[in-house]
């Protein structure tokens, strides 16, 4: 196991009725702006309940946060918060809405132009506005982490920034307000946290054992309750396991001391940005596909996954790393969501389209090796197709 420091400064109020919660953990002088995105957070009253909760205080909203959320709209809401000189972020949705609230925290006093922001990963980031986070879509961990990513639609740019100035204050979980997400988005939500785990635990050995039976209970709760939410919307108790499981998995511990891949999300990212997939959908289609071309590097770490989340014995390895990556992809078809681009419309043409972005945006060293060049990638890509 690697050096290693660890820090989570967000403070978790988790289980059922806690959104009133916000009446203590606001600022009773904030000005507030909430932040939301289509209008299911309206619908299913979790508005209601968090402008309940914030009383007296001034506060105003902004909604029409996109699922991949863009550049565009973000600086409206950035304007917004000039404009009336309000301090305080809390965001009401899923990851989305809480990147998109992470780039206006940047953003509003950025003495540049906020676009910079993206273009140095959030290095330059000195100063961010407070943020607090109601989460209503287990999935992205956005809720418990310093890290985001943006769309530029104008540029097809979808791009990954970071900054410890970015952790939210506090985050509100209450899993009875994910009761009435559509199949895509629970489907999508634990997609979207296996990817993660995986990103952080088939790499490469590391001798950290806690790391690998942490990662590897992630998965096991995500293949277990992944099912039984799609079948069992209004089942608290895996409703609360899968939210648990899918903020667990972006909050720091699993990946500390250990290598992280991340190419998955990387090429996934450039996808989106060109063809409008949902984040998980392009997670899907690459994952399997990357543990195929990358299977002499990761190979000790994707035997232990054999056999250790998928009780995968055959006597030849190879023929066991085979077993896994397709029971990889049969889970994910399990829940409906499917991994060939082929199923999206999308033909051989977009090799060239997605490497020729991977380029443009200097993702050309990629993989918890950085070998991930561009001829890997397409490699890759070729296979999803």
């Amino acid at each position: 196991m690697h050096n290693f420091e660890y820090y989570n400064p967000t403070r978790i109020v988790f289980g059922e009725g806690s959104i009133p919660r916000l009446a203590d953990l606001v600022p009773a002088d904030a000005r507030v702006l909430v932040l939301y995105g289509g209008g299911s957070a309206e619908r299913n009253g979790t508005l209601a309940d968090v402008e309940a909760a914030l009383g007296d205080r001034r506060f105003q909203r902004f909604g029409g946060i996109e699922p991949n959320p863009t550049y565009e709209t973000l600086m409206k809401a950035v304007e917004q918060i000039r404009r009336e000189k309000l301090d305080f972020l809390l965001a009401v949705g899923g990851g989305s809405v809480v990147d998109g609230t992470k780039f206006v925290a940047a953003a509003v006093d950025y003495p540049g132009d906020p676009w910079h922001i993206l273009e140095t990963r959030g290095k330059q980031i000195t100063t961010a506005l407070p943020i607090g986070a109601v989460l209503t879509l287990p999935a992205t961990g956005s809720e418990v982490n310093c890290a985001a990513v943006v769309t530029r639609k104008a540029l097809q740019a979808k791009l990954g920034f970071g900054n410890p100035l970015l952790f939210p204050r506090f985050a509100v979980l209450d899993p009875v307000k994910t009761y009435t997400l559509p199949p895509r988005q629970i489907a999508n939500g634990v997609v979207d946290a296996f990817v993660h785990i995986m990103e952080q635990y088939v790499t490469q050995p590391a001798n950290a054992a806690v790391q690998d039976r942490y990662a590897e209970s992630l998965l096991l709760t995500l293949i277990e309750t992944g099912p039984q939410a799609l079948a069992n919307p209004t089942d608290y108790d895996v409703r609360a396991n899968l939210m648990w499981a899918a903020t667990q998995a972006l909050h720091g511990a699993v990946g500390a001391g250990v290598p992280q891949d991340w190419a998955t999300h990387m090429i996934g990212h450039e996808i989106t940005a060109l063809y409008g997939l949902d984040h998980a959908q392009t997670l899907a289609v690459v994952l399997p596909n990357l543990l195929d071309v990358r299977r002499d590097l990761k190979r000790a770490k994707l035997l232990q996954y054999a056999d250790r989340v998928w009780g995968l014995r055959a006597d030849d390895e190879d023929a066991r790393i085979d077993q896994a990556i397709a029971q990889t992809r049969a889970f994910f078809e399990s829940l409906g969501v499917r991994t060939r681009l082929a199923d999206y419309g999308i033909g051989a043409d977009a090799v060239d389209r997605i490497v020729a972005q991977l380029e443009a945006h200097r993702m050309v060293k990629l993989g918890e090796d950085r070998a991930v060049d561009l001829a890997m990638s397409r490699r890759i890509v070729t296979a999803c197709l």
